[in-house]
């Protein structure tokens, strides 16, 4: 049975940097993904949602071997 783990890329922290950790955890990236953090703002006396960035996520599955 296949382990699988979510790693995200933190602020500061480069595409590379979050795959080298993932190396160094024992863990294969398989499947990269872009999530989307929301903010509330407000216009013209309404609260609108809009996307303040995209966080990328990383699937990575366990080296057994």
């Amino acid at each position: 049975m296949s382990s699988r783990k979510k790693f995200f890329v933190e602020d500061g922290e480069s595409v590379s940097d979050c795959l080298d950790r993932m190396k160094i955890a024992g863990y294969t990236p398989v499947r990269r993904m872009e999530e989307p953090i929301l903010k509330e703002v407000k216009k013209n006396g309404t609260v609108e949602v809009e996307v303040a960035k995209q966080r990328i996520v990383f699937e990575g599955q366990r080296n057994d071997g």
